[in-house]
């Protein structure tokens, strides 16, 4: 039986393939290539196409045995969807209504969802539980709440289980160097930090100084991407030995400041690398940390990239040898 990975030929969907294919899975990819790439993909059956074309995703039920399914497609900006929001609503929402339709009509019965920490919007409190109230911010956000809702209701009427990972800061890159962060635009800060370390831009601007943390900078929980990554299978395996749905946070569970990582990628790369800092973003919380607790209890879930240090080094290999991505 086969794995279906939505999204698989992006930054986390090529990472959780190349993890499938070391557990021995058989997997198969669906993607558009909106933001993915062909040689991320190191391995399965791929196919070229779009969620919401549900002819395509007939086919791909058709033509393969699959059990199991691990969605990561999506648009994903949270700038982006407060200008665009209709974009995010129906890429994020109708593709995933497509795909549990075909989930439904072939009997497939295991979804893995790609959610994220902007479910929750402003937090109340740190480090950030699963049960705590969620408030989305943005549409990015919301659409992501609104799919979690669609896989309780599509549980109790069709019983398909789903596990809801919510997480923090995708980072670093695999450990063979062969596939690692491409975004265009590029928006996340440890790659942005490491272009500067290549000459790739002029400095690195810190949004504000003066928040209400050690160092006046922004905290934020990074989490490494094949640590996601193994998540994801374990979130699997736990609903094919009969586990409920459920909701997981992914995180660090400590996190760490925009100038802590500054500084960390200076002796990692041993290059300089020029920072200014401007004024604060709107709707930037000071600190966004999770609670990983019941993920590593209920999964055994042991992130193996947890330091720094090691997420910035895995990023720094990929990132100096693929100077224009995968292009």
């Amino acid at each position: 039986m086969a794995i279906l990975v939505c999204g698989g030929a992006g930054y986390i969907g090529s990472h959780m393939v190349a993890e499938l294919l070391k557990e021995g899975e058989e997997v198969v990819i669906l993607d558009n290539l909106q933001s993915g790439y062909k040689e991320a993909v190191i391995g399965g059956k791929l196919y070229i196409g779009d969620l919401r074309d549900r002819a395509v995703l007939d086919k791909v039920f058709t033509e393969n045995q699959i059990d199991s399914v691990i969605d990561f497609a999506a648009n994903s900006l949270v700038g982006e969807s407060m200008i665009e929001p209709l974009k995010y609503f129906n890429n994020n929402i109708v593709s995933v209504m497509t795909l549990l339709e075909a989930m439904r009509d072939h009997k497939v019965k295991y979804i893995v969802f790609s959610s994220t920490a902007a479910t929750y919007g402003e937090p109340e409190s740190i480090p950030i539980l699963e049960d705590d109230k969620t408030n989305p911010t943005n549409p990015y956000g919301e659409s992501k709440l609104a799919v979690e809702k669609i896989l309780k209701w599509c549980d109790a009427a069709y019983d398909i289980k789903h596990t809801v990972l919510r997480y923090f800061n995708a980072c670093g890159a695999h450990v063979s160097g062969k596939i690692g962060e491409a975004h265009n635009p590029e928006t996340h800060l440890i790659p942005l930090i490491l272009q500067a370390a290549l000459g790739k831009r002029e400095k690195i601007v810190i949004f504000g100084d003066d928040y209400d943390t050690e160092d006046g900078t922004c905290i934020r929980d990074y989490i490494h991407v094949t640590d996601l990554a193994n998540a994801h299978l374990l979130a699997l395996r736990r609903m094919k030995n009969g586990g409920e749905s459920t909701i997981y946070n992914l995180g660090n569970g400590t996190g760490f400041s925009v100038k802590e990582v500054i500084e960390v990628a200076r002796k990692v790369t041993d290059r300089e690398i020029k920072s200014e800092v401007q004024g604060r973003r709107p709707g930037d919380p000071a600190k966004l940390v999770a609670s990983s607790k019941k993920a590593i209890e209920e999964l055994g879930w042991n992130p193996q990239y947890a330091s720094i240090e090691c997420i910035i080094e895995t990023a720094w290999n990929w990132h100096k040898n693929h100077l224009n991505g995968y292009k």
